[in-house]
């Protein structure tokens, strides 16, 4: 397939252009500089600017662009930032197929767990309704965005969660004190984090293409876990404790809303579109998972 990716410089877009490459589509990448090969087209989500020849031809479009959810505290200015540059980029890429005589048969544009806000133990499904809260907001409105893509193509709004990594995305601050040995929970450690691993979101999004699946599809493992549970495998695959908690209100002293929705929000996601479609997950225990983390198995 030939492939038209925004938001290909990220944790999920580096892994999922290596995996789709490795798997023989031919990947084309939007950037805001100048192009530095046949393979780059030059955008302004912005400003809704678009090189149209980049999605001529194209089969598919995956969109991950947005600014980084907890890059920077959440002032009214960066609550704003987050919210547009998601908009933006999803409109000026459904705005872009609306030109073309023949738009691209699929769509997977990124959306998150935060959809379902903060739900406590209750399993959520894909008919769940949506949340309350910032990120539930602005995923609702991202989704929404999406589905402004032309009659005909198959719009998958991918709601992922917590993506573990050897490097980086949402453990990135915390396994090097996990390692150490001074990491520990967050809050009560009760709270559900739907997690999944990069390989595994980076096989989500390349089935995803193919499979005749449509609107919103949890991206998390089969098996959910609370941070108690995820911490503390973690620490036991680095054979390091994990006993240091952090208390929910130093979280919220430090890092401030972002803390209540970002790490102490709790979402038992169920992949059930995943694996009614016959997905198959790489790590789809938490045992697993932890082990490929900490380097102890060869897959990735």
């Amino acid at each position: 397939m030939r492939i038209i990716m925004a938001g290909a410089s990220g944790l999920i877009g580096t892994a999922l252009s290596s995996t789709l490459r490795s798997a023989g589509h031919d990947v084309g990448t939007l950037v805001r500089r100048s192009p530095a090969s046949s393979a780059e087209f030059r955008w302004d989500p912005a400003k809704g600017r678009i090189d149209d020849a980049a999605l001529r031809g194209a089969d598919a479009v995956i969109n991950l662009s947005g600014a980084g959810i907890g890059d920077r505290p959440w002032t009214s200015a960066r609550i704003s930032e987050l919210r547009d540059s998601r908009l933006g980029a999803t409109r000026t890429l459904t705005a872009a197929m609306g030109r073309l005589e023949t738009p691209p048969a699929v769509f997977l544009s990124q959306s998150g767990s935060g959809y379902y806000g903060s739900a406590g133990p209750q399993v959520l499904r894909e008919n769940a309704p949506a949340g309350t809260g910032v990120l539930a907001g602005i995923c609702a409105d991202w989704e929404a965005a999406a589905h402004e893509a032309p009659a005909g193509v198959r719009v998958v709004t991918p709601r992922t969660g917590v993506v573990l990594s050897r490097s980086g995305g949402a453990l990135g601050r915390l396994m090097p004190l996990l390692r150490l040995g001074v990491g520990g929970p967050l809050g009560n450690g009760r709270q559900y984090w739907p997690w999944v691993t990069l390989p595994d979101v980076a096989g989500a999004f390349a089935f995803l293409l193919a499979a005749p699946v449509s609107g919103p599809v949890n991206l998390c493992a089969p098996e959910s876990a609370d941070v108690n549970s995820l911490i503390a495998q973690l620490a036991g695959a680095l054979h390091r404790p994990a006993v240091l908690r952090v208390p929910a209100p130093v979280l919220r002293l430090v890092i401030g809303k972002l803390a209540d929705e970002l790490l102490l929000a709790s979402q038992r996601m169920e992949p059930a579109v995943l694996s009614a479609a016959g997905f198959e997950w790489q790590h789809p225990s938490l045992a697993q998972a932890a082990a490929w983390v900490a380097g102890a198995t060869d897959r990735h």
